[in-house]
């Protein structure tokens, strides 16, 4: 098969919201198998522009199909499934990316890797990042960094931000939420720490499952021992990505959660600050 996504389907989107399915339908898994392995091609839901809550100033976010979670409160779930990426070339991506290059630098921005999680294509989302810090653009990453041990230490020099989510502090919470185990991420985190390398904490507020007071002060003294988190970004629980489970055919039990009021945003922003953390 041909590497490239169909004419009809641009690689660009206004949004991640936008539902994709079955994009790669037609890949073989030995096109699979290969691209794993060595990062010619990767699988994408798309590349959106002008985001100014996917890291620092102003990016360009490419938002990679696959992941080993499966967030109740996840909005994007047709990402967990690879094949319902878009193929898309290595060299196409970096072309992609390319086109933006002056305008981030003029805006202090930069690329993110989002997902899905971007380190299921560990070898796609390194040579990706290396080819834009040849450019000159600032890198970042958003993961759940259970996979982190893909990478060699060499290569996180590559990403010059992570962009960690932590789902809940508690192991069997933290099971029952997404479906895998805490500790692989904790371990990241404390490798990122002796590294020294800038990380930004992602936090999911959904009430009912992660707005207690008890789970929010673990994560907010574990974070700022670490020493290397520059800022806290609260994710209020939204119902965007409701309608994406209906139409998947997925059971969605977050149906009746109602998003956070200002006033336990807040509180619960006020922990992070109370240990000395940045928290917007």
């Amino acid at each position: 098969m041909g590497a490239e996504p169909t004419p009809e389907t641009s690689l660009e989107a206004e949004s991640p919201y936008v539902l994709r399915t079955d994009l790669s339908r037609n890949v073989s898994q030995n096109v699979v198998k290969q691209a794993l392995e060595t990062g010619d091609i990767g699988f994408l839901h798309s590349f959106t522009t002008g985001s100014t809550v996917d890291g620092p100033g102003v990016r360009v976010v490419g938002w990679t199909a696959g992941c080993q979670f499966k967030c109740l409160y996840c909005h994007n779930p047709d990402t967990w499934n690879m094949m319902n990426g878009m193929p898309v070339p290595l060299d196409r991506a970096v072309q992609t990316l390319g086109k933006y290059r002056h305008g981030l630098k003029v805006m202090n921005g930069g690329f993110t890797l989002s997902g899905g999680e971007p380190l299921m294509q560990d070898r796609f989302a390194i040579r990706l990042f290396t080819a834009a810090k040849e450019m000159g653009i600032h890198t970042a990453i958003d993961t759940n960094g259970t996979l982190g041990t893909r990478l060699s230490d060499e290569e996180l020099q590559k990403i010059d931000l992570v962009m960690l989510c932590i789902k809940h502090m508690d192991p069997e919470r933290h099971r029952a939420l997404v479906g895998k185990e805490l500790g692989p991420t904790l371990d990241f985190a404390r490798r990122l720490s002796q590294l020294k390398r800038p990380m930004w904490l992602r936090f999911v507020l959904v009430p009912g499952w992660t707005d207690s007071q008890e789970n929010i002060s673990q994560m907010a003294e574990f974070v700022a021992g670490l020493g290397i988190c520059e800022r806290v970004d609260m994710l209020p629980f939204h119902q965007l990505g409701k309608y994406k489970w209906e139409r998947l055919g997925l059971k969605y039990s977050l149906g009746d959660v109602v998003a956070p009021t200002g006033e336990a945003v807040e509180s619960a922003l006020e922990q992070f600050r109370a240990v000395g953390l940045v928290a917007y």
